[in-house]
This record gives structure tokens, C-alpha cells and sequence, in this order.
């Protein structure tokens, strides 16, 4: 401590006593259970983070910067991107991070919010430009916990942590949505159609499968014979023409 310091520290001591009990609503000082104080003394930091609870300064000789330690909610407004495949989507996320080091987020850098919040921005814009549209839509969970990650490297040196990055909407301009719908039906259609091209095949397999069998056996075609006819006698208003019995058919041809 120089000369300079020991006099003004003194003169600090001596101002208190004159002005004391006035000067303890000065001098006195709380923080809350989710702040820490960054004291300066003559311009250089007194120790470490101060807080929480009650602490003494001396007056005009200490400067106070309180540091609110709770996770921050940081909406990244949309950003116009250019993907890989050369798509223009616009993208909003929201991003949450905290000071855990109140002393490196006041020495380190400016404002440590509003850099947090800028480089989220670009890094934003900077990481899905690398991507591809099909992989922003179907990869958001993995897109995500890549932005958590550069974000929480990059801010580590400003005593910032980066906990999460969410996704919130991806916007496609208007003629890929139409684009993108016609695509999804036709797919839906010509899938419909294999379904109803592979059933033909299994009715009409089935079907030869009863002729071989019934051809084989009288009994078997008479039955769905009287099966035909009843279904046909369920009908309403229907007139029903009985043609010569089967077995009387068989034993002609036999004939």
C-alpha cells in the first residue's frame, strides 16, 4: 500500500467517525442471496466477490458493482440465414446462461449481457450456415447442444456459463412451404398406391389359392355356391334365378 493510499484510507477512517451514525447508511452495505459484489478500491479489486449479506466500504475510496448470479432467459430475435443448400430460413432460438464468476465478468469484458447475447447471434447465423435445410429440420436437438457448446467455450473467459440453447421456430419462405407440401402428397400418394398394388397381388394370389383348392373338391364348390346364394338372398328386393345344380352339371360332364 503506498503513501498516497495509507492517507486516503485514513482520511476515509476520519470521515466516517465525524459523520458517524449518518455514515453507516453509507458505509453499510447488503447484497441478497443471488448477488455478489465486486468492490474497488482505488481502482483495483478488493479481494474477491463480496456477498451474500452485510459488508463495510469506506466512502470515496470504494466503488460497489453488484452481479446478479441468476440464470438470464435471452431471446435471440430471427435471424435471416443462408443454408448450405442455399435456402433462406429464418431462425429464432433462446438461449440461458449465468455469471458464475462475478469478478472476470466485470474486469474481462464491457458489458458481459449484451456480449453474451451478440455472440449468441452470430454464432447462431454462423453454425446453421454450415447446414443444410433437411438437417436444421430433422437435427435440432443436436444443432442445439453444438451452439450450447461453442457459446459456453467462447464465454468462459467473461465468467459467463452457458446452460442451454434452444431452437424456437424455423421459417421457410412461402413458395418452399407449397413446395415442400405438393412433395409430402405426392409421396403420401404414390405410397397409397404400392399399398394398394402389393394388396392386389395378395387378393388375386389368395384367390387362385381357393380356385385350386375348390377345383379339386365338388363339396368345396358346392359350398360356396350356397354361400353365393344366401349372400344374394340377404339382399332386399332382389330376384333370385336358380340355375341346375351343380352335381347335376358334374355328373353330366362325366357323361
Amino acid at each position: 500500500m503506498g503513501a498516497c493510499e495509507c492517507c486516503l484510507t485514513f482520511l476515509s477512517v476520519l470521515l466516517v467517525i465525524f459523520t458517524f451514525p449518518v455514515s453507516l447508511c453509507v458505509c453499510i452495505k447488503i447484497v441478497t442471496e443471488y448477488e455478489r459484489a465486486v468492490i474497488f478500491r482505488l481502482g483495483r479489486v478488493k479481494g474477491g466477490a463480496r456477498g451474500p449479506g452485510m459488508f463495510f466500504i469506506f466512502p470515496c475510496m470504494d466503488n460497489i458493482i453488484k452481479i446478479d448470479l441468476r440464470t438470464i432467459t435471452y431471446d435471440v430475435p430471427p435471424q435471416e440465414i443462408l443454408t448450405k443448400d442455399s435456402v433462406t430460413v429464418s431462425v429464432d432460438a433462446v438461449c440461458y446462461f449465468r455469471i458464475y464468476d462475478p469478478v472476470l465478468s466485470v474486469n474481462a469484458v464491457e458489458n458481459a449481457h449484451r456480449s453474451a447475447q451478440l455472440l449468441a447471434q452470430t454464432t447462431l447465423r454462423n453454425h446453421l450456415g454450415l447446414r443444410t435445410l433437411a438437417e436444421i429440420l430433422s437435427e435440432r436437438d443436436e444443432i442445439s447442444h453444438n451452439l450450447q457448446a461453442n457459446l459456453d467455450e467462447a464465454t468462459d473467459r467473461w465468467g459467463i456459463k452457458v446452460e442451454r440453447v434452444e431452437l424456437k421456430d424455423v421459417r421457410l419462405p412461402v413458395q418452399l412451404q407449397r413446395a415442400m407440401a405438393a412433395e409430402a402428397e405426392a409421396s403420401r400418394e404414390a405410397k397409397a398406391k404400392v399399398i394398394a398394388a402389393e394388396g392386389e397381388q395378395r387378393a388375386s394370389k389368395a384367390l387362385k389359392e381357393a380356385a385350386d383348392v375348390m377345383s379339386t373338391s365338388g363339396t368345396a364348390l358346392q359350398l360356396r355356391y350356397l354361400q353365393t346364394l344366401s349372400n344374394v338372398a340377404a339382399e332386399k328386393n332382389s330376384t333370385i334365378i336358380f340355375p341346375i345344380p351343380i352335381d347335376i352339371i358334374s355328373s353330366m360332364a362325366r357323361k
